[in-house]
């Protein structure tokens, strides 16, 4: 765990991230929602958020180094030629979330990615256009107000779709603006709102 994690042990936090594991505990305090603008960043996260379907986070946060090793580093130029042959050894890789529709869908998801940068110029242009490229900062309270969904990621997921993306969900997506910044989520109580909101300042 790294220093800025270290030190933060006894703040408060939003409830989802506690007792999990320490590397749960460092995503939360570290990464879930700064304002992400690396081209490559995002489509990690679409790959991760697109494995997650169904499952928890954990689950797939805990197989990051493996998703790294078996999708060369989340490079999309690469994944975008990865073959059928490729493919049925990603199936074997227990590294990996081994399931056919989503490891066919990160590699059709990378062809998309591709044509979106070619067609916005990068796929930060893309999304953070949905926000007119600021964060959306909400202001809950409680964990139960935070919602699964928005008008925004409703809006995201069916023009994604329309460009030829799977697991591309409103809820998938809402939990990927979540992840990079896109949407401040955390609690009012967690220390990371107002470090998130200055990242995006």
């Amino acid at each position: 765990m790294n220093h800025r994690a270290a030190t933060a042990t006894h703040e408060t936090r939003c409830p989802w991230s506690e007792g999990v594991s320490p590397a749960y505990l460092e995503y939360h305090d570290t990464e879930w929602g700064v304002p992400v603008h690396d081209d490559r960043k995002q489509f990690e996260f679409l790959i991760l958020e697109g494995a997650q379907a169904g499952l928890s986070w954990s689950t797939v946060l805990h197989r990051r180094a493996g998703y790294r090793r078996a999708f060369a580093g989340f490079d999309p130029h690469k994944i975008a030629r990865f073959t059928p042959a490729r493919i049925e050894k990603l199936l074997l890789d227990p590294g990996i979330i081994r399931n056919r529709l989503k490891v066919n869908a990160a590699v059709s998801n990378a062809r998309a990615f591709l044509e979106l940068q070619d067609a916005f110029g990068s796929f930060d242009r893309y999304i953070w256009g949905f926000v007119d490229g600021q964060p959306v900062i909400n202001r809950w309270r409680t964990q139960a107000e935070v919602p699964a969904t928005s008008t925004v990621s409703d809006a995201l997921s069916k023009d994604m779709k329309r460009r030829g993306f799977r697991f591309v969900g409103s809820t998938i997506l809402y939990a990927h603006m979540q992840a990079t910044g896109l949407v401040n989520d955390h609690l009012l109580s967690c220390f990371r709102h107002a470090e998130c909101l200055a990242a995006a300042g």
